[in-house]
């Protein structure tokens, strides 16, 4: 089996690898990779990543699952000088 070209649910299945984990986890990778990207601009990198037809219902969980994963806004602290 060649994982780079059978990455259909059903190939993935067949070695114990499901869905909603494969997912979660490659939502993950990008969110950390790639910031603050747009909807359009995820599920563009989902259809990349996942090309078999039969992953494309994913793409809404992937969607989520990138929101999910986003790292917390860095809070900018101020400092106030007191006028001497």
């Amino acid at each position: 089996m060649d994982l780079l070209a059978d990455h259909s649910p059903e190939m993935c299945s067949q070695i114990g690898l499901d869905c909603g984990s494969c997912i979660h986890r490659a939502a993950a990778s990008v969110a950390n990779i790639c910031h603050g990207m747009q909807p359009p601009a995820v599920q563009q990198i989902f259809f990349q990543l996942y090309t078999s037809p039969g992953c494309h219902p994913m793409a809404q969980a992937f969607g989520l699952a990138y929101q999910e994963y986003q790292p917390e806004p860095q809070r900018v602290l101020t400092f106030a000088t007191a006028a001497a």
